[in-house]
């Protein structure tokens, strides 16, 4: 099979190279896809994508033009593919339905510790050789409650790590789930009883905006939020209200809502920045990483392993 993978950063070329045993002819290219740049699919049979890539309806019909076959994103989300136009030409879509869920758990938990216990502040004060403890006062984790939106294997594996901090972890899924470590709940107690609310569901017509003003209203004064799932799940303007009114005293955000065209890339000299962004950046108790909660070794390995297994798949049926 003749596969051309998008938005390929250098660290996962030799992972991929290595998984692919020279089975299928690859080519890698950094850019990302789009109504531009699908031309340089022509002569391939399956294009690989991921998350930030561009696979809506428009791109999909001149992917099906060049004669692709099939779609595969390097993530377990597609909400940045339009499968329904997929379908419509026949092409076949596929996701990587798990791995290393306890590399985006052990980041979200880094983040809530380290919105916590302030630790980006202390670590530039300190760096200005500040050692004052003025401003950096935190909590325990033991004893607090925790509620995670979303129990798949991500969601699962949270609760692992904040069971072992000690904390009462409950748990809100629109599929019934049976964790011995997660009381279920209904998705307005989790707002009104948790201290921290970490985000592991998929974005969907009905997850978009699943915290917006409504919901927070509903959440204990000083909430932590934590988001290592997709930017649309918060209404992003909402939060920001919620931050300056105080109701929300944390916000740890490994996705943003408008990230597409700004995530993965160096934008340090532009002149012109998200406004919104910038305003979120603006306090300090307010934690952004850029989309990097999968970017472990384990993590990248298992995601080109479980790339090339769907090639090999559909090699063997074409």
């Amino acid at each position: 099979m003749k596969a051309i993978f998008y938005s390929t950063k250098e660290i996962e070329k030799p992972l991929l190279v290595k998984a692919n045993k020279k089975k299928h002819e690859i080519t890698f290219v950094a850019d990302a896809l789009n109504a531009d740049t699908a031309c340089k699919a022509a002569g391939n049979d399956a294009v690989v994508v991921f998350t930030n890539d561009e696979v809506m309806a428009p791109v999909i019909h001149k992917l099906a033009a060049l004669g692709i076959k099939y779609i595969v994103t390097r993530s377990v989300g597609t909400d940045h593919i339009d499968k329904a136009a997929a379908e419509q030409h026949g092409i076949k879509v596929s996701n990587i339905p798990a791995y290393s869920p306890q590399a985006i758990a052990e980041h979200a938990v880094a983040l809530a510790m380290a919105l916590s216990r302030h630790l980006v502040l202390a670590n530039h004060q300190c760096h200005q050789y500040n050692f004052s403890l003025n401003g950096l006062t935190g909590f325990n984790f033991y004893g607090k409650t925790v509620g995670l939106i979303g129990l798949g294997h991500i969601g699962a594996a949270t609760a692992t790590i904040f069971n072992g901090l000690g904390c009462k972890v409950l748990g809100y899924d629109v599929k019934p789930q049976n964790l011995d470590n997660v009381k279920m709940v209904s998705l307005e107690t989790l707002y009104k009883v948790s201290d921290i609310i970490s985000l592991h569901t998929p974005l969907t017509a009905e997850t978009k905006h699943i915290i917006n003003a409504a919901a927070i209203r509903k959440m204990k004064n000083g909430v932590m939020i934590i988001n290592t799932s997709r930017g649309g799940l918060i209404k992003t303007s909402d939060a920001l209200a919620g931050l300056k009114r105080k109701k929300i005293g944390y916000l740890g955000l490994d996705v943003y809502e408008f990230e597409k065209g700004l995530f993965f890339e160096d934008h340090e000299v532009d002149q012109v920045r998200d406004p919104l962004l910038s305003e979120l950046m603006g306090h300090q108790n307010v934690l952004i990483s850029p989309h990097q909660a999968f970017l472990t070794q384990e993590a990248l390995q298992e995601i080109a392993a479980q790339t090339i297994k769907v090639l090999n798949r559909w090699a063997r049926k074409s």
